[in-house]
Parts: structure tokens; C-alpha cells; sequence
């Protein structure tokens, strides 16, 4: 409360006194000082408002304090309510903020992207030992699907991970989504057995463009201008890559392409069929592995079968040994783990950090194929795998 009070008078006091000093006051005193205030007890009085008030001074026309005479006097009186950002005594504790830091959020994502970067690299590693020594991709592939299914079994009986609440729905709406991740899965691991780590990854570094045709194609999506210009560069350095790559194979090609394809169908099926679902990253691709499991085991004794299995197996085991059934299992681990790891990083950040950390991927799988298996590459190679991964990095940032 702002009080000003203007009197002529000479006598002067403190103005706490007015509020806090006992006074033996007539009552024509008393009514001119404060009119609008009553003090009932005679030792101290007191005031009750209902907001903070502040009270800056009451004073006279000269600038000191006293007391008001009954005949030349006038009050002038403004309040104004106390800043509502000081502390008010209450009862009310406000909410504390819950969830990690920022910091924390940062470190775990990036420890994320750490592991999905190098068990993919590993799992690359592994795989291609595994397809030049036992040349049966859908047999390898059936295992890799396998292995993640039954880790994630064992993990929900022992309540390790919780189990994903599923219905008949759900499982409908997976269905589509598990076929075009087997065929793309199948399709990658066969032009892996044909040829190198590195031109395969090139290859599949052209999967934005299956995206933006099939979606503009097939579904009548449009894009801005910008997306559609970022493809000239990812698929004109794929094709320079093919053309100038030492070991082209045709199959080990067009099973890149398919699998791009592929998982192009993949993403779409998983986009509009799964929406509203809410099953974590993590349980989401356990489900997808076993489903695509049961539809793959059937093929892969089709095409390839027990006999062939077991001939290439008296073939390779007495030159390697062990040292197989190691890289058999390493593979089939790391496959589940790489993209169990990749699908609980997509729950944490936005889809175009997805995309930038897929990219670096690439590279890294691409660089480090090169140097462990001595992969020859000539310079207009490079060049042309550089302009397909850049290219790929710039569709990322204009999908956007």
C-alpha cells in the first residue's frame, strides 16, 4: 500500500509508531489517521488483508511524519499488489521437475549411437567371414533372425526385459511389415555373399531414393524441391560407384537394390500400420524378428535345404574349426543386438538425427570393410561412394 498523507502540522514521529506504538489517541485523531482501519486491541494493532500490500510512506506535505489535525488534513492513499514472483507463505509445494538432465539425455543417446555404429561394423565384419567361408545366405539369415528371437524369449520368461502386451491386431498389423523385413534382410545378406561389404552398404546408401519414388509414385506423396534434387547426387554417385567397381556382380547388385526396395515397403507398412500401438523400440523388433522368422525358415529349407547345409558345413568346418561356429554365432548376435540397439535409439531422438546417425553408419561400415578385408578401390570408386553418402546426408537434412 502506497499512503501518502499531507498535514500542516509541525509534530512529527515515526511512521512504524503509527502501526506498532500503543498511543493514547482521541477518537477524532484515531478516525483521521487511518479511517479505514480499526484498532480494537489497545497493545497492538493489526491488519488483514487478503494479497501482500506494501506500505511506502505516510508523511506530510513537507516531507516529515506526524500526526494529522482534525481541521487542515488530507490523505492521499494508493495500494498496488506485492510482486507476485516474491515467495508467499504457503501450504502449496510446487511440483519438482522429474525425468533426467539434459546432459543425461545427451550421454545416452550418444552411447546409443556408439554401439549401433560399432556392433553394426562388427556384425558386417563377422557376417562377410561367415558367407566367403559358408556361402548359404538364407541359411545365415534364418540364423541372425533365430538368435534374436530367442534371446528375447529367454529375456521376457525371465522378466529381464517386460513382455510387449500384444493382441491379434497388433500381430495383423506387424504381418506386412515382418515380410518386407525379410526380404530385405534376405536380399542384403545375399549381395553380401557376392560381393564386397563396402559396395553393397554404397549400394543401399541409395535407399532415399526408392523412398521418394515409391512414396511419389505409388502413394501420390509430393516433396519440396529440395528433397528431389538431393536424389541427383545419391544416385548418380551409386551408379558411379557400380560402373567403376572392380568385382561387380549382377546378383550381389540387384540384391542391394532389392533391399533397399524392401525395407523402403518396410517403413511405409510399419508408418501406417502400426500407428497407435504402443509397443517400446525394443519389443518392437523382437516381435518383427520372430514373425519374420516364421515366414523365413520355410523359404530358406526351399531354396537352400538341410543337404546343401550340410555338405558346405563337411566343406568348411575341417579348414576352420571352431573358429566358424564362432563367427556363425557372433554374426546372429550382433545382427540382433546392432538393430535392437538402432530401434531403441529411434525412441529417443527425431526421425532426421536417426537419419544423419544412419548415414555415419554407412561410412564407418564402409570404411572399416575396406580396411579388414583389403578391399581394392580405385579413386573414381571413392569418389563416387563420397557423392552418394553426401548425397544421402543432404536428403536427410531436406526431408526435413
Amino acid at each position: 500500500m502506497i499512503c501518502s498523507v499531507k498535514q500542516f502540522s509541525p509534530m512529527t514521529t515515526a511512521g512504524s509508531e503509527i502501526f506498532l506504538r500503543p498511543q493514547s489517541r482521541s477518537p477524532i485523531q484515531q478516525s483521521l489517521l487511518l479511517p479505514s482501519l480499526s484498532i480494537e486491541k489497545p497493545k497492538r494493532s493489526s491488519i488483514s488483508v487478503q494479497k501482500p500490500l506494501h506500505v511506502s510512506m505516510v508523511g506530510d506535505s513537507n516531507g516529515g511524519f506526524g500526526f494529522l489535525k482534525a481541521r487542515r488534513s488530507s490523505i492521499q492513499c494508493e495500494a498496488y499488489e506485492a510482486d507476485r514472483s516474491e515467495p508467499i507463505e504457503t501450504n502449496i509445494e510446487l511440483p519438482k521437475a522429474e525425468g533426467p538432465s539434459e546432459a543425461a539425455k545427451k550421454l545416452k543417446i550418444g552411447i546409443y549411437f556408439a554401439m549401433w555404429w560399432a556392433l553394426n561394423v562388427v556384425f558386417n565384419i563377422y557376417n562377410k567371414k561367415v558367407l566367403n567361408a559358408y556361402p548359404y545366405p538364407w541359411l545365415t539369415s534364418t540364423l541372425s533372425l533365430a538368435c534374436g528371437s530367442l534371446i528375447m524369449l529367454i529375456s521376457w520368461a525371465t522378466r529381464i526385459a517386460e513382455a510387449p502386451k500384444t493382441d491379434f491386431e497388433f500381430w495383423k498389423a506387424l504381418f506386412p511389415v515382418a515380410v518386407a523385413h525379410t526380404i530385405g534382410h534376405v536380399a542384403a545378406t545375399v549381395s553380401m555373399s557376392k560381393v564386397a561389404v563396402s559396395f553393397t552398404h554404397i549400394i543401399k546408401s541409395g535407399e532415399p531414393a526408392f523412398s521418394v519414388l515409391v512414396s511419389r509414385f505409388l502413394l501420390g506423396e509430393s516433396f519440396p524441391m529440395p528433397v528431389y534434387l538431393s536424389l541427383i547426387p545419391i544416385i548418380g554417385g551409386c551408379s558411379l560407384a557400380a560402373l567403376t567397381e572392380l568385382n561387380f556382380n549382377m546378383i550381389g547388385f540387384m540384391g542391394a537394390m532389392i533391399s533397399n526396395l524392401a525395407f523402403v515397403f518396410r517403413n511405409i507398412f510399419s508408418k501406417r500400420g502400426m500407428k497407435g500401438k504402443s509397443v517400446s523400440g525394443m519389443n518392437y523388433y523382437a516381435c518383427l524378428s520372430i514373425l519374420s522368422l516364421v515366414i523365413l525358415t520355410p523359404f530358406a529349407i526351399a531354396v537352400e535345404g538341410p543337404q546343401m547345409w550340410a555338405a558346405g558345413w563337411e566343406k568348411a568346418f575341417p579348414q576352420l574349426g571352431s573358429q566358424l561356429l564362432w563367427w556363425m554365432v557372433a554374426q546372429s548376435v550382433f545382427y540382433h543386438l546392432y538393430n535392437q540397439v538402432s530401434y531403441m535409439s529411434l525412441d529417443e531422438i527425431s526421425p532426421l538425427t536417426f537419419s544423419v546417425g544412419n548415414t555415419m553408419k554407412r561410412i564407418s561400415v564402409i570404411v572399416s570393410s575396406i580396411i579388414i578385408f583389403h578391399t581394392p578401390v580405385q579413386p573414381v570408386n571413392a569418389l563416387g561412394a563420397a557423392i552418394a553418402v553426401f548425397g544421402t546426408f543432404i536428403y536427410s537434412q531436406a526431408k526435413q
